[in-house]
């Protein structure tokens, strides 16, 4: 997956999960809450200050 960004390694790996693979927990924000696979497309879909911090944890956990 060389050359593609963060953003689109992570829409490609999210449209390739099982549908209940989704609901499951794949990141912990600064308030150790829970977020699902479903919970992340949405804030990196809509390009937001959370999305983009899931990224670049996703990346450094080498999950994207």
């Amino acid at each position: 997956m060389t050359g593609l960004t963060n953003r689109e390694k992570f829409l490609n790996i999210y449209s390739n999960l099982p549908i209940p693979i989704r609901d499951e927990v794949v990141y912990i924000d600064d308030n150790q809450r829970p977020v699902s696979w479903n919970v992340c497309y949405l804030e990196v879909v809509n390009n937001t200050e959370l999305g983009r911090k899931i990224l670049k944890r996703l990346e450094g956990l080498n999950i994207i």
